[in-house]
């Protein structure tokens, strides 16, 4: 029944007037007999004197409808009501008090006028309804009773009133499902969420707070709306969990305990929020592992792991950064589930030697490399990844070097010895036998280094200290020999022509070099000792001699 008192007197009604002047959009509930509702009204007279107002009070009103618990008049006016609804409601005396009245309140045979909003409607048959606003395309696991969660929340009344978000508090909600922890309405609705899921969650006031409410917030009777985003979860018993993206084949090593592993990274929550990433330093994390030295899941995450390999590895807050996050909250904040997308570039163990691989040897080869040996090579020098560093093919000539005389890193001087001429290699360096922890210019700290040589010639070499040695017995009469003009001194001339022969003549060999000229010079400079230029007998020694002058010294 429509109508309105500015329409004017319709003498005596037979039935309450209902003027429905505000309903909402969206409706998904009318208040039906026995349903639980909770409203708010203003009472007053036909001449507007008011009677009676549960705003005044400042509590809605919470009862039954429909059941003779209130004036007929209200109980008819009430029922069909959507939630947020607005109505005029006009009640005859005999819809209302009658003419008996309300001693001092509602004098006999009056018209009562209310102004209703409804703003909550429920019955003990509802259920938990709950609406899934979004979902991942990704999930590989779902929330169970025990286990940890962490979620933001908008939380309101049915009429759509705010009581509590935790976006407004800068932090998630975190605790535990199915443990007493939560009220029964949110300990069943976050059940089955995926981290990353939306959801709405409507509570009844059974599976809420109840008859008591919560505080000032959330009245008596109330219905509840949470909108929930599920951020991460975890179960106190997880371990970390291995996701292999990629793994290279072959994979003759695989990582363990006390090995070097250099890796890329980028650290995500488990929403996908960024918190750290190695490719935005443009550097490798360089450690050991199963040392300590790392957080307990990333120690085991990297466990045998293949140089090459991506994988993903899943660490559970007590094996990550715990209750308490690290650094800034909003980088990692207490009880995170961390997830590493790791790329592995290298690993060593401090103890391994030079690996060496050999591709081809010559047949017949009866002559190998050994240290003082002075060799000419070609290489090509690569990180593990394929990352290319240095070739000897960008330049005009092979690379060149005396072995053994700490003219090379370590390792590629080891992988040089006992080759043939046209032997190839494949030499694996670990840091130690390379540039080390600091590595060398277009070389990263700590890398292991991957060359292929192939060895293009070879010369023998004289021992270490000497730069002349002599096939059999050096002459008697080593001075007269050398002074050509037989004048009593070796001008340098004299000195380079006299080794030029004897080199000549097969009866002795220079240190071998790519400057012969040089390695003359620094032996008559060892000679000349008072360096005026020329050599007198007093100043011509042998090492050999030397050498034996200097043991009686040290006797």
């Amino acid at each position: 029944i429509l109508g309105a008192p500015a329409l004017g007197d319709p003498g005596p009604l037979e039935d309450v007037v209902i003027d429905r002047y505000y309903i909402p959009k969206i409706c998904l509930r009318e208040a039906q007999m026995g349903d639980f509702i909770r409203y708010h009204y203003n009472g007053t007279f036909k001449d507007g004197k008011k009677f009676d107002s549960s705003y005044d009070r400042g509590a809605t009103v919470a009862g039954v409808v429909g059941v003779g618990r209130l004036i007929t008049g209200m109980d008819r006016g009430l029922q069909g009501m959507c939630v947020n609804e607005r109505r005029h409601l006009i009640v005859p005396p005999h819809l209302g008090y009658g003419s008996i009245g309300v001693a001092g309140l509602i004098p006999p045979d009056a018209t009562l006028y209310f102004d209703v909003v409804m703003l909550d409607i429920w019955n003990k048959n509802d259920k938990l309804q709950v609406t899934t606003v979004s979902k991942p395309k990704r999930c590989n696991r779902t929330v169970e009773n025990s286990d940890f969660v962490r979620y933001h929340y908008n939380g309101t009344l049915l009429d759509g009133t705010p009581f509590d978000s935790s976006y407004s508090k800068g932090s998630t909600y975190d605790t535990y499902v199915g443990t007493g922890w939560l009220i029964k309405g949110m300990d069943q609705g976050l059940l089955g969420m995926c981290a990353g899921e939306k959801r709405s969650i409507i509570i009844p006031p059974f599976l809420a707070y109840g008859e008591k409410g919560y505080g000032t917030v959330i009245p008596p009777q109330a219905s509840l709306v949470f909108s929930v985003l599920l951020v991460d979860f975890h179960n106190p018993k997880d371990g970390v969990f291995l996701e292999h993206l990629e793994v290279p084949e072959p994979c003759k090593r695989r990582a363990v305990t006390g090995d070097f592993v250099r890796y890329h990274y980028n650290g995500t929550l488990m929403d996908g929020t960024l918190f750290d990433s190695s490719y935005s330093r443009n550097q490798t994390y360089n450690t050991y592992i199963g040392k300590g030295y790392i957080i307990p899941g990333m120690d085991q995450g990297l466990q045998g792991v293949c140089v090459g390999e991506q994988r993903r590895v899943v660490i559970p807050p007590h094996l990550a950064y715990g209750e308490n996050g690290a650094g800034n909250r909003d980088k990692i904040p207490g009880s995170a589930v961390l997830i590493f997308d790791v790329h592995i570039i290298d690993f060593h163990n401090p103890m391994d030697p030079v690996e060496i691989e050999t591709v081809f040897r010559p047949e017949g080869c009866n002559v190998t490399t050994r240290n003082r040996d002075f060799v000419h090579y070609h290489y090509n020098c690569s990180l593990l990844d394929g990352t290319r560093l240095f070739s000897s093919h960008d330049y005009e000539k092979p690379q060149e070097v005396t072995l053994g005389a700490n003219k090379v890193i370590e390792g590629l001087n080891s992988g040089l010895l006992d080759m043939c001429v046209g032997e190839r290699r494949v030499l694996i360096i670990p840091p130690h036998l390379g540039h080390g922890e600091s590595g060398a210019r277009g070389v990263p700290g700590s890398a292991v280094l991957r060359f292929e040589v192939e060895l293009i010639s070879m010369e023998e070499g004289v021992p270490e200290g000497y730069l002349f040695i002599w096939h059999g017995e050096p002459p008697a009469n080593l001075f007269e020999q050398m002074d050509l003009n037989k004048d009593g001194e070796i001008p340098a001339d004299e000195f380079s022509t006299f080794i030029k022969t004897q080199v000549a003549e097969g009866k002795g060999r220079l240190m071998p070099s790519s400057d012969p000229e040089k390695v003359i010079a620094d032996m008559f400079q060892n000679q000349d000792r008072n360096k005026d230029g020329k050599i007198t007998p007093e100043e011509l020694k042998l090492k050999s001699d030397e050498d034996q002058e200097k043991i009686h010294e040290e006797l």
